[in-house]
């Protein structure tokens, strides 16, 4: 193994994931497991939002959650890449709802079209994930790759390499970086509660109720969390299946013998 990938397994990669998650470039173990957990969660901004908004979020997530600084990217194609790493896995819907209350926090300026969460579910149900990083883009023939997130602005015309980066160099930079602990993440969770379950801005028809079950769940556990995502009209139908299917072992009848 090489370092590279040992800081890929160290803050993304996961061990026990499905077969159609792997990275079929390497055969690297996907972002994915089996059981539709992850711990890489990914926010990918198109470059026309410009950088400003990213780096907001980055010093907004340390300064205002409290959470270890996440990796920046630029993706080789059109836009930039902000990797949140989980020290410990959690189901997809999390995941999304999370990354939902962040951009609805930090990135309330930037409008929601240019804006993509990993994992996401499309249409059909299916969950995608971020393409690990770095990676030759096949459209573009240019590389994704990890950067320092001071130098992100060299990248505001081109978020792109023409020539792979140094394996050598993207392991020393992951290096810096360390995962979210589970008491940290639901730390997080709670201070972002109230944009959890909030409706994107442009659809909403009236003023969030402050003093509804957003308030009430604040600091809940997983299993309430999911809950209140599941049971709340103003979220996605998408995100509130997955929510769904990461209960569904909590409500499953015990197997008669």
């Amino acid at each position: 193994m090489t370092t590279l990938q040992a800081e890929l397994h160290r803050l993304y990669l996961l061990e026990n994931a499905s077969s159609d998650a792997q990275d079929p470039a390497n055969g690297e173990p996907g972002l994915i497991d089996s059981n539709g957990c992850v711990r890489a969660m990914v926010l990918e901004v198109a470059l026309l939002a410009g950088c400003n908004g990213v780096t907001a979020l980055w010093h907004g997530v340390q300064d205002e959650l409290e959470l270890p600084a996440p990796a920046m990217a630029i993706s080789g194609v059109s836009a930039y890449h902000v990797w949140f790493s989980l020290r410990e896995p959690v189901p997809v819907a999390q995941a999304m709802a999370f990354l939902e209350a962040l951009r609805l926090r930090f990135l309330a300026d930037v409008a929601a079209r240019h804006v993509v969460m990993r994992p996401c579910v499309d249409a059909s149900g299916q969950t995608h994930h971020a393409k690990l990083v770095p990676a030759r883009q096949m459209e573009t023939g240019h590389w994704s790759a990890f950067v320092a997130p001071g130098l992100l602005s060299m990248f505001a015309d081109e978020p792109w390499l023409d020539l792979p980066p140094s394996p050598e160099a993207q392991a020393k930079l992951l290096a810096n970086f360390e995962s979210i602990q589970p008491d940290g993440f639901q730390r997080a969770q709670a201070r972002l509660w109230p944009h959890n379950v909030a409706a994107a801005p442009e659809a909403q028809t009236a003023p969030a109720d402050t003093t509804g079950p957003a308030k009430a769940h604040e600091g809940v556990d997983p299993k309430g969390f999911l809950l209140s995502v599941m049971n709340d009209p103003a979220v996605d139908v998408s995100l509130r299946i997955e929510a769904a299917k990461a209960l569904l072992p909590f409500y499953e009848a015990p197997r008669r013998n």
